[in-house]
């Protein structure tokens, strides 16, 4: 038998990690479980664990991750109008609402993160942000049925972000109150609610006010990674790969500053392609719960919403930092910021800070 390398000793391992923490969560639920006792189930060291994960909640955002991107798509029955659609993705959110008892040795729903999440302030605020990200994907996917429904009626599409994080703000109450308060949530209720926010016109617009104060992006002129190096990368949204050296604008944002991911998609020209990618100063802990969300929101896009109707912005992860340093970060962390215009496989332009997706968008 052959002698297994340092990386396939080090990913059984991490397999072998997530296995038993996902058999301790499900056994004593995230506060009694512990790292020695996931370190008993996998047969290692509780330094093993460490060395793989930095600590029990970065397991539980793994494992839930994990489980999520692996889950079967629901069966689909998407809307034709914003109404129907919005209330097609409801459906699909409370199925998932915990129930009052869950039987002993079943995994937790992904939704019970929620009370996890708000007891520490260094994931209160990527989870407030990914959130916010959520409401931009699904009002765009509004706004995209509601133009073709605009196709037959009279009524103008408009930006949609207001309904969505108004129909969020519903499912995530709808969530909370589930675990805190069982019996109270309808879920029918919840579904006829969703559907009637996506009837009405919150006036919403896209205005940034400090548009007017971003500096223009810097000319560039530096080679792009090419696809055979580290230029494909799975698109956490569609689920296809992602070519970054395609021409387009590539965004770089730390999970503080996702919903700027909104002012490079409103402030391109039409057709322009819009990439994100994600990075994060904590990428042990915060992307699997980046991933974990994203995936819970593909899976109700998936249910409620039409292929064409789907935002065109692609979604990467950068767990690494890579990509991050190829477009001019050097030292990435949850505040960043950066953006580069790319034609023919090479940078052309390219920005940095607040406002860095508007102005290489918008240059």
């Amino acid at each position: 038998m052959s002698r297994l390398t340092r990386a396939e000793t080090q990913q059984r391992n991490r397999a072998g990690v997530l296995s038993a923490a996902r058999a301790e969560f499900a056994a004593r639920g995230y506060r009694d479980a512990t790292v020695d006792g996931i370190a008993e189930r996998a047969g290692l060291t509780r330094g093993a664990v460490y060395s793989n994960f930095p600590g029990k909640r970065a397991l539980y955002f793994a494992v839930l991750a994990d489980d999520a991107e692996r889950a079967e798509d629901p069966a689909a029955a998407p809307g034709s109008t914003p109404q129907e659609a919005l209330g097609a993705y409801a459906r699909a959110t409370v199925a998932r609402l915990p129930v009052a008892t869950r039987v002993p040795g079943t995994a937790p729903p992904a939704l019970d993160l929620v009370p996890e999440v708000l007891d520490d302030d260094r994931v209160r605020r990527p989870y407030a942000q990914l959130l916010k990200l959520q409401a931009i994907l699904l009002g765009l996917a509004l706004e995209g049925l509601a133009a073709a429904q605009h196709e037959r009626d009279t009524a103008a599409p408009g930006r949609r972000v207001r309904v969505a994080e108004a129909a969020l703000t519903t499912l995530q109450g709808a969530s909370v109150l589930a675990q805190t308060s069982p019996g109270f949530v309808d879920p029918f209720h919840i579904v006829a609610t969703c559907e009637h926010l996506g009837g009405l016109d919150l006036n919403d617009a896209w205005q940034p006010l400090y548009a007017a104060h971003v500096a223009p992006p810097r000319p560039a002129d530096e080679p792009w990674p090419p696809a055979d190096e580290h230029g494909v990368r799975p698109d956490a949204l569609h689920g296809d790969p992602v070519d970054l050296a395609a021409d387009g604008v590539v965004v770089v944002l730390g999970l503080h500053r996702l919903a700027a991911v909104e002012d490079a998609v409103r402030a391109a020209r039409p057709g322009t392609r819009v990439t994100a990618v994600l990075v994060s100063g904590a990428p042990g802990e915060l992307m699997p719960l980046a991933r974990l969300m994203l995936a819970e929101f593909r899976r109700c896009l998936t249910a409620a919403f039409p292929r064409q109707a789907w935002p065109a912005l692609r979604i990467v992860y950068d767990e690494g930092g890579e990509l991050a340093a190829a477009a001019g970060v050097d030292a990435v962390s949850d505040a960043t910021e950066a953006a580069v215009r790319v034609v023919s496989g090479r940078i052309t332009a390219r920005a940095d800070g607040y406002g860095a997706g508007l102005a290489a968008a918008s240059g």
